[in-house]
C-alpha cells in the first residue's frame, strides 16, 4: 500500500512530459516572494526535543515572528540501513522518495506542517537529491539495474566516500522521468513550493532544465535552490544557487589569513560572473558547515556579527539562517544520531536576527536579483579593513559602515550625496551621517543606516 503514495507515470503523464521536453522555455521569472526573503534550514532531527515534524510546527509561530519566509526541510525520506552511518544514518542516504522517515512522524505530519507554514505565509522547500539513493533503495529493488551506474563486478558505485549511498544512472532517460514524478508528488499532493537541490553539479544541467520546465508548469512559482556554484545552473534550472567561495573567503577573514581587499575582488567577481538576475544563497553556516567545521562562533569568532550583517547586505543575496542560529545556539550538531537543542528561547540573538530580516523586508534597495540596488562603494582610507558602500533603488537607500578587521581604524571618507538624515536599523535611532565622516571605527563593528520613505 505504501507504493500507492508515489503515483505512477501514466500513459497521460508521459505524454505531458514529452511535450514539455519539446518546448524551447523561455527564461523563468523568480516568484515574486522571493526577492526579499529569508530562508530558514531546519534540521529536524535536532531542532526539538522530539525530533518529529509535530513538534517542529509548533516552532513555525517563533520563526514567523522573526520574519522568516520560507522553511527549507533537511531531507524527510526514509534512509537506508545498509552500511548506515551513526545510530540514524545520514538524512542524505534516501531509500523511498515518497515516503516520510517514521523518525520524523507520517505523511498526515507531514501535510500538517505544511499547511501550518502556509496559513502564516511562510513557503515550505523540500532538500532533493537526485545524485544517488541509499545502498538498500526502493528503486534499487524495483527497477532495473541499469537506474545505477556499476562497477565491473556489478555492484552499484559509491560516490566519492559516501558508502551509504549508490549512484545513479543519468545516461539513462528514464531515471529523470523517476525523479521528476517523485518531484512532482510532493508538489501535486503535499503543496511545497520548492525544493534545495544537493549538489547540483553532480548530474546533468539539462536534467534540471526539464524539472525546472515540467514543475514550473505544475505550479508556476516553483522556487529552486542549487547547492553549487556552476554558472550554467541558471540557464532556464535554477532560481538561486549557493556562494560558497564568498562564505569561504569570510572565515578566511575572520581567521586573518585574508584582508578586505580579497573580499571584495571575490564579491565583485562573483557579481561579474552571474546574471544581474541570478539570486545568491549568503550564510555563516549550514548544516554541512555545522557538523564538520563547527558552529559559526567557533568559525567566525567576534567577526560573526558583522559577517552576518553582510550576508542580509550585498546585492543579490538570499540570507539563510541554519537551525539553532536563531537563538544563538553555539553547538556543532552530530550528524549521523540524535543532538537536540534542550533550551529554546528568544534572546539577543534572535532580536538581532529579526531587525536585519525587518531592514530586508522593508528595503527595496536589499531586494535580490535584478530587483535590488548596485552596490556603489564610498571610498575611504581603509580598504584593506573597512568596506563602505551604498545600495539604492527608487526612494530606499541603505548605507553599510562595515569593519572588517580585528583592528581600530581611524576611518576618514566622504560621504558626498549620501550624506543626510537616517535610521540605524539596529538600534532604530536616528543618526547624522555628515558629509565628512571622521572617527574610530572599532574592531568586526558596523553600522546599518536606512532612509525613511
Amino acid at each position: 500500500m505504501r507504493r500507492a503514495i508515489c503515483p505512477a507515470v501514466t500513459v497521460i503523464k508521459l505524454l505531458r512530459f514529452t511535450t514539455y521536453m519539446n518546448e524551447n522555455p523561455q527564461p523563468q521569472l523568480h516568484p515574486e516572494w522571493c526577492y526579499s526573503a529569508v530562508l530558514y534550514e531546519m534540521n529536524l532531527r535536532q531542532l526539538t526535543r522530539e525530533g518529529t515534524l509535530r513538534a517542529a510546527e509548533q516552532r513555525l509561530e517563533f520563526l514567523h515572528a522573526m520574519g522568516i519566509d520560507a522553511v527549507w526541510l533537511m531531507p524527510v525520506y526514509p534512509i537506508g540501513k545498509e552500511c548506515r552511518k551513526g545510530s540514524l544514518g545520514s538524512y542524505y542516504s534516501i531509500s523511498d522518495y515518497c515516503a516520510v522517515n517514521p523518525e520524523f512522524g507520517s505523511m498526515r505530519d507531514f501535510d500538517s506542517f505544511v499547511m501550518k507554514a502556509h496559513s502564516l505565509g511562510m513557503k515550505v522547500l523540500l532538500d532533493w537529491v537526485a545524485n544517488h539513493t541509499s545502498r538498500d533503495a526502493v528503486w534499487m529493488r524495483e527497477r532495473p539495474a541499469d537506474w545505477y551506474e556499476r562497477n565491473e563486478d556489478g555492484t552499484a558505485k559509491v560516490p566519492w566516500d559516501w558508502t551509504d549511498t549508490a549512484k545513479l544512472n543519468y545516461a539513462n532517460r528514464d531515471v529523470w522521468r523517476g525523479q521528476i514524478e517523485a518531484m512532482r508528488f510532493w508538489v501535486e499532493r503535499h503543496g511545497v513550493d520548492g525544493f534545495r537541490c544537493d549538489m547540483a553539479m553532480l548530474v546533468p544541467i539539462e536534467f534540471w532544465q526539464e524539472v525546472s520546465a515540467v514543475l514550473h508548469a505544475v505550479k508556476p512559482d516553483i522556487f529552486l535552490l542549487a547547492e553549487a556554484e556552476e554558472l550554467n545552473l541558471f540557464d532556464r534550472a535554477f532560481d538561486a544557487s549557493y556562494t560558497w567561495e564568498i562564505h569561504h573567503m569570510m572565515c578566511d577573514m575572520a581567521k586573518g589569513a585574508r584582508r578586505v581587499w580579497d573580499l571584495r575582488n571575490t564579491l565583485y567577481a562573483d557579481r561579474a560572473k552571474y546574471p544581474s538576475s541570478a539570486i545568491r544563497l549568503t550564510f555563516t553556516s549550514n548544516h554541512d558547515e555545522n557538523s564538520w567545521k563547527g558552529s559559526e562562533f567557533s568559525r567566525f569568532g567576534a567577526a560573526l556579527g558583522v559577517m552576518t550583517a553582510l550576508t542580509f547586505l550585498w546585492e543579490g543575496s538570499m540570507p539563510l539562517i541554519y537551525t539553532g542560529q536563531e537563538i544563538g545556539y553555539d553547538h556543532s550538531f552530530s550528524f549521523f544520531d540524535r543532538d537536540p537543542i534542550m533550551k529554546y528561547e528568544a534572546n539577543y540573538y534572535t532580536e538581532g536576527y529579526r531587525k536585519l530580516i525587518a531592514l530586508k523586508h522593508s528595503e527595496a534597495a536589499l531586494r535580490a536579483g535584478e530587483r535590488g540596488g548596485r552596490t556603489i562603494e564610498i571610498e575611504n582610507n581603509a580598504k584593506d579593513c573597512i568596506m563602505t558602500f551604498v545600495r539604492e533603488c527608487g526612494d530606499s537607500r541603505v548605507v553599510a559602515l562595515l569593519n572588517l578587521s580585528p583592528y581600530t581604524i581611524h576611518a576618514d571618507f566622504n560621504t558626498g550625496i549620501y550624506a543626510g538624515c537616517y535610521t540605524d536599523a539596529m538600534t532604530a535611532s536616528e543618526y547624522v551621517l555628515p558629509p565628512h565622516v571622521e572617527r574610530d571605527m572599532m574592531p568586526w563593528s558596523y553600522r546599518i543606516l536606512y532612509r525613511k520613505h
